[in-house]
């Protein structure tokens, strides 16, 4: 009893000084995180947090398999139709937990898709041929054979690998599509699946361009833009569906608002071809890849989307007025910053840095560690392996939540550069600079949001004789 109880003690301590750490200690710059908001996470810990909800439609009726589940039923509806009016979309499937969980729904349902309609007897069990952006460019591992996309494309004969296109890029700056090249590519391959998005994003995907394209084709393409690091920026930086993408996925923890999940939406109507697709999708996510799926964070979502539709366009403005000034000063400062000066080196969160005049990648990002300074190395496009990286990629988004603006920015590419040129130590700096950036902004003011976070916290253990956390010392 006595190890069982110092167990518990000293993970508690841990989880303490981590918090502290990183909360409040720490500039964390990664591009794929965020910190949610305190009435985010006090609906993450609440009672569906342990619950169930399987369901699917069954003839036209969405059923239920759990008894108790009208209040989460009701929030699942209420969270889809919430992000409907984000993207401006029609359908919306929030089963998926994570954003590579619902790159693979998308990739299992164009399997049983592909295979409507097909003679008895002739099942298909891989695409032909799917287009994407290259791993070493900049691509998201989750859209590779590698990742999720693994077993559901089939594998050239003359190559001995899975048949996968990828998507060119101008020679002069990697991180832009090649229009020319790409309806050349296009036009001689004829893929079945283009999946656009990258986790190295700085500039907009040709969407557009595509759609365009291949809109006359007798066979054309599914067009999917997984979104997961732009996420919260979608209609600031692209409204991929407007521009002609069928379906949008993504993680909702980069530059959304929300608890770690996964989100599939689309405009599928009656009568589309492409509706199937949809019902597909739904099946996918249920039975296909999901049982229960963390009724906490779906809470946590809805908390989220409202925050997102309330503060959208402030939030995103500021992201992207941020990303632009902290590249523009690291580039000031003799730091080389990634991607076309003329254009602000960024349209995303994201800034990319250049330092292997300075050190390897991973050397450098654990000097920024060490110095309070989190982010991650980056291999970069002309980089032979992903072992000996020489970028670092960044991202404001959760920095600009705490209430950083252009100038902050300026001066915290200044600790950036003594740590990474002059190698200086600059913890204490950085520990009093982030004093000034503990209030989260676009989300309810603190003296609204934690009598509602309290009265949460305290119905999540209502009777005394459960716990009464209000009167233990």
């Amino acid at each position: 009893m006595a190890n069982f109880e110092q167990k518990i003690q000293d993970l508690s301590q841990k989880i303490q000084q981590n918090n502290r750490w990183r909360q409040g200690e720490c500039v964390n710059l990664i591009p794929s995180e965020m910190t949610p908001s305190l009435l985010v996470k006090m609906c993450e810990i609440s009672d569906p947090s342990g619950r169930y909800a399987e369901h699917r439609t069954m003839k036209g009726e969405e059923v239920y398999f759990y008894q108790g589940t009208h209040f989460i039923k009701e929030i699942e509806e209420e969270v889809r139709s919430e992000l409907a009016r984000y993207f401006g979309c029609t359908e919306v499937e929030v089963r998926p937990i994570s954003g590579q969980m619902s790159n693979e729904v998308m990739f299992k349902a164009m399997i049983r898709f592909l295979n409507r309609g097909r003679p008895e007897g002739t099942p298909r069990r891989k695409m032909n041929l799917v287009m994407n952006n290259n791993l070493t460019q900049g691509g998201h591992l989750s859209s590779q054979p590698m990742g999720a996309l693994f077993n559901y494309v089939r594998e050239n004969p003359e190559t001995g690998k899975e048949n996968v296109l990828n998507l060119p890029v101008l020679e002069e700056n990697p991180y832009k599509p090649d229009p020319e090249r790409l309806k050349e590519v296009l036009e001689k391959n004829r893929p079945e699946l283009i999946v656009f998005g990258k986790s190295l994003f700085i500039y907009p995907e040709p969407i557009q361009l595509v759609a365009d394209l291949v809109k006359d084709w007798e066979h054309r393409p599914v067009l999917m833009y997984d979104m997961a690091h732009v996420l919260g920026l979608y209609g600031a930086f692209q409204s991929s569906l407007d521009e002609g993408a069928d379906v949008v996925t993504g993680s909702t923890h980069k530059t959304f608002f929300g608890p770690q999940r996964g989100v599939i939406a689309g405009n599928f109507p009656k009568g589309s071809p492409l509706r199937k697709l949809w019902i597909d999708v739904k099946g996918r996510a249920f039975p296909g890849a999901t049982s229960n799926h963390h009724l906490g964070t779906l809470l946590a979502l809805l908390m989220a989307t409202y925050e997102m539709n309330h503060y959208k366009e402030d939030y995103q403005k500021q992201v992207r007025k941020n990303a632009k000034a902290f590249a523009r000063s690291l580039n000031q400062k003799g730091i080389p910053v990634e991607g076309d000066e003329a254009d602000g080196f960024t349209e995303t969160h994201q800034v990319i840095i250049r330092i292997n005049q300075f050190g390897n990648g991973r050397e450098v990002a654990r000097r920024l560690e060490d110095n309070n300074i989190i982010i991650n190395y980056q291999a970069l496009p002309d980089d032979a392996t992903f072992m000996q990286p020489s970028g670092i990629r960044m991202g404001v988004q959760e920095m600009t939540r705490f209430g950083m603006k252009e100038s902050d920015f300026d001066q915290l590419s200044g600790l950036i550069r003594d740590v990474i040129v002059q190698k200086k130590d600059v913890r204490d700096r950085v520990k009093k600079f982030r004093r000034s950036f503990l209030k989260m902004d676009y989300c309810l003011p603190l003296e609204e949001a934690v009598p509602l976070a309290s009265r949460i916290f305290q119905s999540i253990f209502p009777y005394p004789e459960m716990v009464d956390l209000f009167t233990l010392k």
